[in-house]
């Protein structure tokens, strides 16, 4: 609940106070942050009737004197241009602003300054900077997400700002939660080690009193840690609900686009999958695909047993009954299209890519040794007509990944076929992905095969069996959580910034993930947090990924590389 809460709690003191018509002003990042933890009908129960983006609201003149104007934008200093053109020439009746960080010192004077005819009522900061998908999951949604892949020499002022960003979230999620934490960083990432020391320098000097909260509780952590050090997460199909979803068919601030699947009622075509709004999906948003089919047909035979017992109507008394619960059927009948729906939609494409025979091979790549095996394998899918060029990809990243040291000749022949066999393929991308995230590259023990004890543990693994082949690949995520709970995360692999240590054992982690998070990984922590370890974690990250994402993204960075040959 808690990353919920805390935007929801920001977004109820932005309206309650404020009495009568409202209109409410966003940007083109604060609209997620607010759609996401409040539906269009709870801002009508706040008397908003209308809800514009600053930049659109800026080339209409119509006066609208009878409505408060509540703002609620991030202190860019393009937003103070609009705000600073829209006080000069006013069409509200009032001004609430409502910034989601810190403003400048430069930036109030240049809003009083232009507030000529006083209608400004309150300018306050309200630190919700960041998108609350899931109570334990938040994401920032950065556009060029791709910076994190990039040597620092290629872009220095993009980068500058993708990192900005990052402590901006940062900075207002532990605003927001009302902490400031120890930080640890992934040694081998330069950009992890940046976003640290910058987060740091914002909580414990140039705002050390707002993020002095006097608690005399132990400090909660911040670990750092880059996408790199994992690649093989989000390069994976998914096979629990709200993962799947996002691989399938693509999920925006919780929300789902359906209309590329065919005809369908108009409230149909975009549903929302919120753990908060509907409770079939918040039951079932980790469970194994074959398990909501299950789920789903109870889910139907409930609704049609309401549905029966609302054709029995005989009498006055029956009516009024009926009408009294036709919101609860209206929404319960919605909830069941929008599963059957989704199910129905995930099967077909499952059927038409064979991604049951795709996936065996990738979670074999993921978990298993055999390499004579794996090439097989590759190979064969290569060949077959069914698979997807982007499920070609993914198996040859996976294997390159896996094996980049151990067989360069198979390699070889599996880019070459690659190449013959799709025609959208990108020449070097897989190369590329080698360079930024191959096993010189990364900290942790990705594949467990350089650590005594993540050998002995995968060895336990096999022996137990798996009960899912389709689910046995487990993040490096896991074992990072696991290293903190049992007090074992070494310091030389994930040093602290400063010279503030841990004193005794924390209660609360956010792992932040510069290069973005994955539903997978959610998943892990939710199942982490639901077990009492005694330790609450927190998922953090610059993007929200499946393979697609990830995919655009090194494809970026590879475009900017190439034009920096003699750089990279």
């Amino acid at each position: 609940m808690v990353l919920v809460s805390a935007v929801r709690d920001y977004v109820n003191r932005m309206l309650q106070d404020i009495s009568g018509m409202k209109v409410l002003i966003l940007d083109s990042q604060t609209v997620s942050i607010v759609s996401v933890v409040y539906s269009q009908s709870e801002l009508l129960q706040k008397e908003v009737f209308l809800v514009e983006l600053i930049d659109s609201i800026s080339k209409s003149e119509e006066s609208m004197s009878h409505l408060k104007a509540v703002y609620f934008l991030r202190p860019t200093s393009e937003n103070i241009q609009y705000m600073r053109r829209q006080l000069s020439n006013p069409r509200f009746g009032e001004y609430h602003l409502f910034f989601s960080n810190m403003l400048k010192d430069t930036q109030i004077h240049l809003l009083a300054d232009s507030d000529e005819q006083e209608i400004v009522q309150q300018v306050q900061e309200f630190y919700a900077d960041f998108i609350a998908v899931d109570p334990y999951h938040f994401t920032l949604n950065m556009p060029s997400n791709h910076y994190y892949i990039l040597p620092a020499v290629l872009d220095p002022s993009n980068l500058q700002n993708f990192c900005d960003r990052a402590v901006d979230g940062i900075g207002a999620v532990f605003l927001a939660l009302k902490r400031r934490p120890i930080i640890r960083y992934s040694r081998t990432s330069d950009i992890a080690k940046r976003v640290a020391h910058e987060a740091a320098k914002l909580m414990y000097q140039q705002e050390s009193g707002l993020f002095d909260f006097r608690r005399m509780d132990i400090s909660p952590l911040l670990l750092i840690v880059d996408r790199r050090d994992d690649p093989v997460t989000p390069l994976l199909n998914q096979w629990t609900y709200q993962a799947m979803v996002y691989e399938l068919i693509g999920i925006q601030d919780n929300k789902v686009d359906l209309r590329s699947t065919g005809k369908l009622p108009k409230d149909q075509q975009e549903v929302v999958l919120s753990s908060e709004q509907d409770a079939f999906f918040k039951a079932n948003m980790y469970e194994n695909f074959g398990d909501i089919g299950m789920n789903i047909k109870r889910m139907v035979d409930d609704f049609q047993q309401v549905a029966k017992s609302n054709q029995n109507i005989q009498t006055i008394e029956d009516m009024a009954k009926f009408v009294d619960n036709y919101p609860e059927y209206r929404k319960m009948h919605g909830n069941v299209s929008k599963h059957v729906t989704l199910v129905t939609e995930m099967s077909k494409i499952v059927e038409e890519r064979k991604l049951m025979l795709v996936s065996e091979t990738e979670q074999e790549l993921a978990c298993n040794g055999g390499q004579v095996a794996a090439f097989e394998a590759v190979t064969n899918l290569l060949n077959n007509e069914n698979i997807s060029d982007i499920d070609r990809l993914r198996l040859v990243m996976l294997y390159a990944l896996r094996y980049e040291k151990e067989s360069p000749v198979q390699l070889m022949q599996l880019f070459n076929k690659l190449q013959s066999r799709s025609a959208k393929y990108k020449p070097g991308l897989v190369q590329f992905l080698l360079k930024q995230a191959g096993v010189d590259k990364r900290t942790g023990d990705l594949y467990g095969n350089r650590d005594f004890l993540n050998i002995a543990r995968n060895m336990a693994r096999g022996l137990k069996g798996v009960e899912n082949v389709y689910t046995q690949h487990q993040p490096l995520l896991v074992q990072t959580m696991e290293s903190i709970i049992k007090g074992r995360l070494k310091d030389v692999d994930y040093p602290y910034v400063g010279n503030h240590y841990q004193q005794g054992r924390t209660q609360e982690v956010i792992i932040f993930i510069v290069g973005g998070t994955t539903y997978e990984e959610l998943r892990s922590i939710a199942q982490l947090n639901a077990s009492n370890s005694g330790i609450r974690f927190i998922l953090g990250g610059t993007a929200v990924l499946n393979t697609k994402r990830f995919l655009k993204d090194l494809e970026e960075a590879q475009v900017i590389a190439r034009t920096n040959a003699n750089v990279v």
